[in-house]
């Protein structure tokens, strides 16, 4: 399928190097079941577990405020949040930040989301859904309640709403490959690429932006505002990539994995999270195949 559509976009950098570009089924049988302990993929798949990891390493990452694991649970915890402005409020096993919550006080006092009040009693309705596992594929889930992320001023030069991300793959705890997923007016401040936002490739040794692709077309601005992004140098990026390489051995039965990283405005690097099948869409938003970087 990816080669279908890269042969639709007639990249010159594609059609010399077609048999670069990795498959998932490819990725699946080389990668990731050969390279990752399957007892291992809760560490990656539970975002509990694995900041307890993190912690544990000493890895930069979001304070957790709270964990909720029963419904019976809800009031109590969430009376003991009442000192924060902010929150961010995650299904432990969740994945495409389906789930994802960020809560914020007004100038009233009051909790909003998305800028609009929430009533205490939806609040625990959608938390009891996130334990119910709405966005965990149907099976019990527990709730995650972390610091909220400011994001870094660099990304409002850019695009000025949600939380971006670096998506960097792994192998053997060396990076090979690095994107920066950036929201859109069309993915409603998400980053995800599948909920409308943007892929855009990073040189890895000069630690610049490249193209921004958006599942169709290739942008060297964004495309609701007209802000560039290709060339604009990443923040801490030599940092960000030392946090990635100790992310990876600090799990070291999971040789093939995607980090996620955000940049705080005065945190800096932080893990977000990590993935034993990280997505493919890295390759369209590089310009360039896995394939060659991780034979090397």
């Amino acid at each position: 399928m990816i080669k279908q559509i890269l042969r639709g976009l007639q990249i010159p950098r594609y059609r010399h190097d077609q048999h670069s570009v990795l498959g998932i089924n490819e990725r699946n049988q080389k990668y990731v079941y050969a390279l990752n302990d399957r007892k291992a993929f809760p560490l990656a798949d539970d975002k509990i577990i694995c900041k307890t990891v993190l912690d544990q390493h000493g890895i930069a990452c979001a304070k957790t405020y709270a964990t909720i694991e029963r419904i019976g649970d809800i009031p109590k915890v969430w009376s003991q949040l009442q000192e924060y402005q902010k929150l961010a409020v995650k299904p432990a096993k969740g994945s495409g930040g389906g789930g994802i919550m960020i809560l914020r006080k007004n100038a009233a006092g009051q909790w909003t989301q998305g800028g609009k009040p929430i009533t205490t009693d939806h609040l625990f309705t959608q938390l009891a859904r996130l334990l119910m596992g709405m966005y965990s594929f149907g099976t019990s889930d527990r709730v995650l309640i972390e610091q909220c992320i400011e994001p870094h001023p660099f990304f409002h030069e850019i695009y000025p709403a949600g939380v971006p991300d670096f998506r960097v793959i792994l192998l053997k705890q060396a990076p090979v490959m690095a994107m920066l997923r950036l929201p859109t007016d069309r993915s409603d401040g998400k980053a995800n690429l599948h909920q409308g936002g943007l892929g855009i490739g990073v040189n890895m040794e000069k630690g610049t932006l490249g193209m921004a692709f958006d599942g169709k077309d290739f942008h060297s601005v964004h495309p609701d505002n007209q802000h560039t992004i290709l060339g604009k140098k990443i923040p801490y990026w030599n940092t960000l990539l030392d946090l990635s390489v100790a992310t990876a051995k600090a799990f070291p039965a999971l040789g093939y994995l995607g980090v996620d990283i955000v940049l705080d405005q005065h945190l800096g690097p932080l893990i977000m999270e990590i993935n034993v099948r990280p997505g493919l869409g890295i390759q369209m938003a590089n310009q360039q195949g896995l394939q060659s970087f991780l034979c090397k």
